[in-house]
């Protein structure tokens, strides 16, 4: 009796149950990885029906899809944060590499979910016409201030948007991906609360000392 209230309460906030589902699919994929997830144990740890998730989302896949473009919407959200207009071009950049650190480092779940989906072969996000467009925004961040960098001659090398945002992804995301394999290897937690300010600067700087030309050839 309990489970129907619960269930007819959920359709009259349509909006809630939605959220809710996601947030538990999230936690069940990243944990269990697509083939692992199954939809009826997501619905009993929301204490709800499999059809009641199938009235959202049409099948798994859907459910596994809405769950990576929450995700990437999340860490897009971030990256527009950083104000091109007031920051001078170095600081703009550093300012979006550290606010890609902490994204990673705060949401672990959605380094679990791009590590999944790229075992997949982003078979899921090529069939997302949302994530399709979604890498713009950022990019357009990044031609914003890299235009910004070379008027002022700030930054010298020339490397597109693509470029930069590879070199601060690939850093905040290895840190995190990588920390159980790097710690058995390495003897050293990157994760671990003593290592992140430094971790954290160091991102930032590289960027910004590459842009500048550290490193170039004369």
């Amino acid at each position: 009796m309990m489970k129907d209230m619960t269930t007819t309460e959920r359709r009259r906030d349509s909006g809630r149950t939605k959220a809710e589902i996601l947030q538990v699919a999230q936690r069940e994929f990243a944990r269990k990885g697509y083939a692992g997830a199954r939809v009826d144990e997501i619905a009993d740890l929301m204490r709800t029906t499999k059809r009641m998730i199938y009235y959202y989302f049409s099948s798994k896949e859907q459910l596994f899809l809405a769950v990576l473009e929450k995700a990437y919407a999340e860490v897009r959200a971030v990256e527009q944060k950083v104000d091109v207009t007031h920051l001078d071009p170095v600081e703009a950049i550093r300012t979006l590499a550290e606010l890609t650190f902490d994204h990673h480092d705060a949401h672990r779940d959605f380094i679990k979910l791009v590590s999944i989906e790229n075992i997949h072969e982003a078979e899921h996000i090529r069939k997302s016409a949302t994530l399709a467009n979604l890498g713009t925004p950022v990019l357009d961040l990044i031609e914003r201030i890299l235009a910004a960098g070379k008027a002022n001659g700030e930054f010298v090398t020339e490397a597109d948007a693509v470029d930069v945002h590879i070199m601060i992804s690939s850093f905040c995301f290895f840190r995190v991906s990588n920390a159980y394999t790097f710690g058995a290897l390495f003897g050293r937690d990157m994760t671990a609360p003593e290592n992140r300010a430094r971790l954290r600067t160091m991102v930032g700087e590289l960027v910004v000392a590459y842009l500048r030309g550290a490193g170039a050839k004369d």
